[in-house]
């Protein structure tokens, strides 16, 4: 029975140490940056040119402008949570086809941009990609269409609470940082540890714009039950496209479906 006690006190310990590590090390599992840039628009096809803007709090930002042939409208683009913009170049040559031109940019600690990665820091970098598109650029806001994919997605939305844009598309995007990590680690209490919440399905009920939910059936990251869940929970104007292939790869695996869904939805947008 010592022996016993003894065990389970060790594993008390050992626990108490992974949760400990959970809280110090939080970051280094959800950010997942890289520094290099593998290849540019350029090299598909695209033009584009290099922009580099600051934020409220003095960090120096790095996107490319890609701009379309026959413009709808300005995509302002807020990645995932892994890689940097150059791993996003068929998403490029996507909206590009139609008709979107682009404004994707790294946050702090990606790429090209200083810093180093975190909840307030994304929030504050789209902030600052925003006033960059409407104060430097010139683009109205009603142009401009919010993008997020994945992590993105709550990036997206935290910002649209905060500004007018035409209409927002979040894709395969998790209701909150707190609920996708149980779901990962369901041994170890993530809804208490966890500080880094990107609570995505508290914030999209105080949306107003067109919102386009796009999620994949069979997303093995994210469950398409979270998106239902966003969906559900916001304001009208609102869509939903389903579409297939795993969570990194779906708009790939749909090829045809996810164009005509998107170019269906900016139609519906008047544009």
């Amino acid at each position: 029975m010592t022996q016993f006690y003894h065990l389970l006190a060790g594993l008390t310990v050992v626990y108490l140490v992974v949760c400990l590590l959970g809280i110090l090390f939080q970051d280094r599992l959800v950010f997942f940056p890289e520094r290099a840039l593998v290849t540019v628009p350029e090299q598909v096809g695209l033009s584009y040119r290099d922009v580099y803007f600051e934020t409220a709090d003095g960090m120096r930002l790095h996107g490319w402008f890609v701009p379309a042939a026959a413009q709808r409208a300005v995509l302002l683009f807020c990645h995932g949570n892994a890689g940097n913009i150059s791993g996003r170049l068929e998403s490029l040559q996507m909206f590009n086809e139609l008709g979107l031109s682009v404004f994707i940019f790294d946050y702090r600690g990606y790429g090209q941009s200083r810093g180093r990665a975190s909840e307030r820091g994304t929030y504050a970098d789209a902030r600052a990609a925003w006033r960059h598109l409407t104060e430097d650029e010139g683009v109205a806001p009603d142009q401009i269409i919010l993008f997020g994919r994945s992590l993105g997605g709550a990036v997206a939305i935290e910002l649209a609470t905060h500004v007018r844009p035409r209409a927002l598309i979040v894709e395969s995007t998790f209701t909150s940082a707190a609920e996708l990590g149980a779901r990962i680690y369901p041994w170890l209490p993530v809804r208490q540890l966890a500080r880094i919440r990107y609570d995505s399905q508290g914030r999209v009920r105080r949306l107003r714009c067109p919102k386009l939910f796009v999620h994949s059936l069979h997303d093995e990251t994210v469950p398409f039950s979270m998106a239902l869940k966003l969906f559900e929970r916001a304001a009208r104007p609102k869509e939903l496209l389903k579409i297939r292939g795993g969570h990194n790869d779906g708009f790939l695996v749909s090829g045809r479906k996810y164009l005509d869904g998107l170019a269906g939805f900016l139609d519906g947008l008047g544009i």
